[in-house]
């Protein structure tokens, strides 16, 4: 398929999974997954510019944007990284480079664990593993992520308060963030039109298996041994929890064979916060990996 800068909106169905995407550029494919709670028009300044020399595709995970929200579905990563291989493949991709911010540097990084024959290189944007998160739990950690733990109930709880306030709950997922002073994304109305009751529904159960299933395939493949072995780029912001409580390389060594990172002048927003550093990055990435090809 050949596409230009302006992408050409898609919906592909994934084994019973509506996928929406974006697609623009041509080249070699690189596939952008969104981090809670927003979609994939986080990627808009990135992806275009990514798109002079590659095919961009930028997906909403299941339960999120315009993809299909399954009350009942699985959202284990497992699960969520299949959803994208399959889009990758009906969009004549077999192969392919992973760029994910937050929940899909998560679902990224299950995708490269489980298909390390798709995958060809992950750039993970604020997060360490999953598993470290959790085993590494203290009170900052409770506190700027309380809302793992506030999400991750079961009750019926966060879906109740968060559906009755459902754009002050959002608002507040943006506290803090460093762009020239605003205390909202660019793309802010498009996450708010996203973010329906099906959407705070399907987002709980991701944070439940995150906190769940997800942690025991984490833990079986310790295990095993397990690593990511396609090369491995780790991006943080300076301002974020993640820079500021971890030694981002030397966690994700523990868990991909080969790992280098940078840290972006941002809080943890990076591709919205710092779009042109951030593009940087992931373009000198990309031209190592390629070139080492």
């Amino acid at each position: 398929m050949t596409h230009s800068r302006t992408p050409t909106s898609v919906a592909v169905d994934c084994d019973g999974i509506r996928i929406a995407a974006d697609i623009r550029g041509t080249g070699p494919a690189v596939l952008l997954l969104h981090g809670y709670p927003e979609t994939k028009a986080m990627w808009d300044a990135v992806a275009g510019a990514l798109a002079d020399d590659h095919t961009v595709v930028a997906a909403d995970l299941r339960g999120y944007g315009d993809s299909a929200k399954p009350r009942g579905a699985s959202y284990a990563k497992r699960d969520m990284a299949h959803d994208q291989l399959t889009l990758m493949r009906e969009l004549g991709h077999e192969q392919f480079v992973v760029i994910g911010h937050d929940r899909g540097a998560r679902v990224g990084h299950r995708l490269a664990l489980d298909h390390p024959h798709a995958v060809t290189s992950l750039a993970v944007l604020d997060i360490v593993p999953t598993l470290h998160m959790f085993e590494n739990v203290d009170r900052e950690m409770a506190t700027a992520y309380f809302h793992w733990f506030f999400l991750a109930r079961s009750d019926g709880l966060p879906e109740v308060l968060i559906g009755a306030e459902r754009e002050t709950w959002l608002r507040s997922r943006f506290t803090g963030r460093r762009h020239d002073g605003d205390a909202l994304p660019e793309a802010f109305d498009e996450y708010l039109r996203c973010f329906d009751l099906d959407t705070v529904f399907a987002s709980g159960a991701d944070y439940r298996a995150a906190a769940t299933v997800d942690l025991d395939h984490d833990r079986a493949d310790r295990a095993d041994g397990r690593r990511i072995t396609c090369p491995v780029l780790a991006l943080w912001g300076a301002h974020s929890y993640v820079g500021r409580n971890f030694n981002v390389v030397e966690t994700w060594s523990h868990y991909a064979e080969q790992v280098r990172g940078e840290s972006i002048e941002a809080d943890h927003y990076l591709a919205e916060e710092a779009p042109t550093a951030t593009t940087a990055a992931l373009r000198r990435f990309l031209a190592g990996v390629e070139m080492a090809s």
